[in-house]
């Protein structure tokens, strides 16, 4: 049994213990997790500024493991985590691995671009931060599709509050989406959540499809990028861009989303270019190579605070 439960049922108090991660490099963890919040409180990745609240998948067949953190707001190379009582060690390197540390690629980048150079030095602790279980990715990739962000993050909480476990973990919660609970409901019963048609019907094949084994992170590992978005568009509603972000954001692996409308306009704003289209977005990043991932997350938060200034900016 991995953690202690004190109240059992659907909502479940667990005894929590601290454990410090400590990272070989300074990190932003105010900015680096800035867009797990940015658009509202979803219930499922939790972020206001000062205290993250997740959960970890140690083992494909055990439940998620709630986490929570209160967040440095200056920039650090350790980050205290509250985890329950009798976690595995691997829980807590789990969580660290969620944070793509690695410097190398983009040292090697910025060397041949003074951009992305530009970019690394004027944000040196942002880091891309993962959404590692993939079902959970997946939904999250569908709820943001054509759509304004704010109301994804209110669509993704009522699917938590409908379709989902809340945990506990000290004074707060988070919840957890079951997919088993989402794979047994229909198309309508999604759409009285105001999910679209299409998105109801992908939410649906989706969790069935992770029920089913079909989205077992060890064997998607196993899968090269290019196997690994063929089988992902084969669900509905998955296509090539949001395929491209599971790529990015849960295998971490190097991948610039050049369809998406924001990676474009952030990739335009980076080398002056306008609206770039997919195709020129592609030629624009192609020498990114390994650090594609990091020099993304770089441009998209250079492009969410500019949008954020604009906003805020007096009038005239």
């Amino acid at each position: 049994m991995i953690a202690e439960v004190i109240s059992a049922g659907r909502d479940a108090r667990l005894i929590i213990c601290g454990v410090e991660l400590t990272f070989s490099r300074q990190i932003d963890f105010r900015a680096s997790l800035a867009p797990l919040g940015r658009w509202g409180d979803d219930l499922l990745d939790r972020f206001d500024g000062h205290r993250l609240l997740r959960t970890i998948r140690v083992a494909a067949d055990q439940p998620p493991l709630p986490y929570a953190a209160a967040v440095p707001q200056a920039p650090s190379n350790k980050l205290e985590l509250h985890l329950p009582d009798r976690a595995p060690a691997s829980a807590a390197d789990l969580v660290a691995a969620t944070f793509v540390t690695r410097t190398d690629a983009l040292y090697e980048l910025s060397k041949r671009d003074h951009v992305v150079a530009q970019l690394a030095e004027r944000y040196p602790g942002l880091v891309p931060v993962l959404i590692p279980d993939p079902f959970h990715a997946l939904v999250r990739s569908i709820s943001a599709q054509q759509i304004n962000l704010a109301f994804a993050a209110r669509i993704r909480q009522r699917l938590a509050l409908s379709y989902g476990t809340r945990v506990e973990i000290g004074a707060d919660f988070v919840y957890v989406l079951r997919s088993e609970a989402l794979a047994e409901a229909t198309v309508e019963d999604l759409r009285a959540l105001q999910l679209t048609y299409a998105k109801a019907r992908a939410v649906v094949a989706t969790a069935r499809a992770a029920s089913a084994g079909e989205l077992d992170r060890d064997d998607l590992e196993r899968l090269d990028d290019e196997a690994l978005i063929g089988h992902l568009t084969r669900l509905p509603g998955i296509g090539h861009w949001s395929a491209e972000w599971f790529v990015a954001r849960t295998m971490g692996r190097p991948r610039v989303v050049a369809g998406d409308l924001g990676v474009r306009k952030a990739v335009g704003r980076l080398y002056g270019a306008g609206m770039p289209s997919e195709d020129e977005t592609r030629h624009l990043t192609e020498h990114w190579g390994g650090a594609a991932t990091v020099a993304q997350a770089l441009a998209l938060h250079d492009l969410a605070l500019s949008a954020e200034s604009t906003r805020t900016a007096p009038a005239p």
